[in-house]
């Protein structure tokens, strides 16, 4: 039985596969178009092969230490954690920067419904590629490493591998989006006051490649860390858990209860995979509705699909129905959590935010920044009762389990939001290619859908990482025999202040990375807009020199994105081999905490300032329209949110599970 699950996988990676080539076959437009899709592509493939130059570095020094100081085999898993995560970049990338285009094309020779099709196949590639080389890699390492309770000591390498990756690549593709982003929005739409996506700022295809590098690779990256990292959380809890919680789970031997409860996360993931296969077939159905309504309808397929089968599946393998409520609300949990997220970035707070323009950008900052604060407390509430639940009918493995479930069908789910980036370049290509506004009111309409579909992604994912890190913590405790934390004691305490702190410390590193490389495109395209003679003017023949603000968001994020990627690591060896292992489960106490509300407030903040901006563009604010103050105001809002939901909310996610990972990894040696 256990084979199956690689070999799905790598079933699903060949259909992903399969699914690229149909999208490369479709037709790529006239010559202009072809142009820019090529400028996109090698700038986006480029800056991926100099990441992960610099990744490889990375990679050879962790596995030397871990093969010295721990074992070879959490070092093998180690390496075959980051080449899956690196894998899954590199074929979403090629995926989202051939489907952009042919996006483009098929809205202008077909209409809304084509261009919803290319888009959605192309996100699939990406969301099947997560799922499916997830499944590969830890099916592969349970097997080899055992199945049984040691299996923990070396597997554990695996989720520490694609933490490892996901961190570099959020971090670095949030900076080099958010630099290009920002420093076009300044110096072209303000002070120059053309449009977002006018051929003739030089800052345009830059603002283009990032796009694909932080919304695609970055999140898918981000994903897969918690997919993966939930998996083996749970395995690690079951493989270490008492008498009391295995009898919890499942009547029968304790060692046969304990081999069907490490082995559900695997089965639960297959069973993901499958119904993730449906979903995605699905919107060939569904194409033809309301494209908002299609992308909700696909993760409901599969959603209904999986809960079903996965009751039959924990039935069979004898565990108690306990589990499989844990399964179900961590679900129902990740589906509310989207819910409250779109609210807060697409309905009245949006609104609030636009109306509150007309005074100035200080008010529009001032009701951005206390709708983030506010938009933590729902999301919060739903990962309590989440919490709560799951541990009451199934003990810490259920809250694993919980993970496990809001993540199983991550196939479709990523594929929902890998969408967004390919229709946001297709509005943009559409726009430098003069197609007219036919063309362009059907990309603008697939690209606002995407704008909402990467916000719930962007809140899933958090729900998503708070889940993952608590399993991980868990079973980071459950290693070391870590029963409670004492808040009087000193050393926890240092660990819980410290833990806290350090949200704070990489959310202001990565902020301060994206003002100064905004900072040197900005000085870049006023160059080339005062010293190349007609670019402004758009004189016929004269182009801009795009590839001097793609070297710069490049270098930027490549420099940038070693220490805070260096701090998270380094974090939680020195406290447990320092202070010891009670202050290490402080620290980790400390950073989920403040992680997961800066998380939640940077990026539901962010996207409220993105829409409302937006809001204003379409005409919807009365008295109020594009160029005006008011848009004005919400442009500057716009540009302080950017780095809040692309850059340094998103890393929040990535550091509270790669610091729980490092922790479990160690554990071990902590005890």
């Amino acid at each position: 039985m256990q084979v199956l699950a690689p070999i799905l996988g790598v079933i699903g990676f060949i259909v992903a596969i399969v699914l690229y080539n149909r999208v490369k076959a479709q037709p790529i437009g006239n010559a202009k178009m072809k142009e820019i899709s090529e400028a996109i592509h090698d700038g986006a493939m480029a800056f991926l092969a100099r990441e992960y130059r610099v990744l490889a570095v990375f990679i050879a020094v962790v596995f030397v230490i871990i093969s010295i100081g721990m074992n070879y085999q959490t070092a093998l898993a180690f390496l075959g954690g980051a080449l899956c995560s690196m894998t899954c970049g590199f074929v979403g990338m090629k995926a989202a920067t051939r489907a952009n285009v042919r996006t483009t094309e098929a809205a202008r020779l077909h209409g809304q419904a084509a261009a919803l099709m290319i888009s959605f196949n192309g996100g699939a590639v990406m969301g099947l590629a997560v799922a499916s080389l997830g499944l590969v890699g830890v099916g592969i390492a349970y097997m080899a490493y055992g199945g049984n309770p040691e299996t923990v000591l070396y597997i554990n390498g695996f989720a520490m591998g694609a933490s490892s990756i996901a961190l570099f690549a959020r971090v670095g593709g949030g900076i080099y989006t958010k630099a290009a982003d920002v420093g076009s929005d300044l110096v072209g739409k303000i002070e120059a006051g053309i449009p977002e996506d006018d051929p003739r700022n030089p800052g345009v295809i830059a603002d283009n490649v990032g796009d694909c590098v932080g919304d695609t690779a970055g999140m898918g990256a981000d994903i897969f860390e918690s997919y993966v990292g939930s998996i083996i959380a749970t395995i690690a809890i079951a493989a270490a858990a008492g008498p009391a919680l295995l009898t919890k789970l499942g009547p029968g031997e304790t060692d046969a209860v304990r081999s069907a409860a490490m082995y559900l996360p695997i089965a639960l993931a297959f069973i993901g995979l499958l119904f993730s296969f449906l979903g995605i077939w699905s919107m060939k159905k569904l194409s033809n509705q309301d494209p908002a309504k299609a992308l909700h309808y696909t993760t409901f397929v599969a959603a209904g699909g999986f809960l079903v089968a996965s009751i039959l599946v924990i039935w069979g393998m004898g565990l108690n129905f306990g589990v499989f409520l844990a399964v179900l609300v961590g679900c129902l949990s990740g589906v509310a959590i989207g819910q409250v997220t779109e609210y807060y970035t697409a309905k009245a707070p949006v609104m609030r935010i636009a109306e509150a323009s007309k005074t100035g950008p200080a008010t529009n900052i001032i009701h951005g920044l206390a709708i983030g604060l506010e938009s933590t407390v729902g999301p919060v509430l739903i990962i309590c009762v989440a919490i709560a639940v799951a541990n009451s009918v199934a003990g810490l493995y259920g809250i694993g389990i919980a993970a496990v479930g809001m993540l199983a069908t991550v196939g479709v789910t990523m594929t929902v939001d890998a969408y967004g980036p390919i229709a946001d370049n297709a509005g943009g290509i559409s726009e430098m290619a003069g197609l007219g506004p036919e063309v362009r009111k059907i990309t603008d309409g697939l690209d606002a859908i995407g704008n909402t579909t990467a916000a719930i992604g962007k809140g899933f994912a958090i729900g998503s990482a708070a889940l993952t890190a608590l399993a991980l913590f868990s079973a980071y405790a459950t290693t070391v025999k870590l029963e409670t934390i004492n808040l009087i004691d000193p050393k926890v305490v240092i660990g819980l202040l410290i833990g806290g702190a350090l949200p704070f410390f990489i959310g202001a590193l990565t902020m301060t990375s994206v003002g100064r490389a905004a900072g040197k495109m900005v000085d870049e395209i006023r160059r080339q807009f005062r010293e190349i003679p007609g670019l402004l003017e758009g004189k016929e023949g004269v182009k801009p020199e795009s590839d001097k603000c793609i070297d710069i968001s490049a270098r930027a994020a490549l420099k940038e994105m070693v220490l805070p990627g260096v701090v998270a690591i380094l974090a939680p060896v020195l406290m447990g081999f320092i202070v010891g292992k009670e202050a290490l489960g402080g620290m980790l106490a400390g950073a989920t905490l403040a992680g997961v509300l800066l998380a939640l407030m940077m990026s539901n903040g962010g996207g409220a300032w993105d829409n409302a901006k937006k809001y204003i563009e379409q005409g919807k604010l009365e008295g109020e329209k594009k160029g005006g103050s008011a848009h004005a105001a919400a442009v500057i809002g716009d540009t302080v949110g950017d780095p809040f939901k692309d850059t340094s909310g998103p890393a929040m996610n990535i550091l509270i599970k790669l610091m729980s990972v490092v922790a479990l990894v160690i554990a071990p040696l902590l005890i």
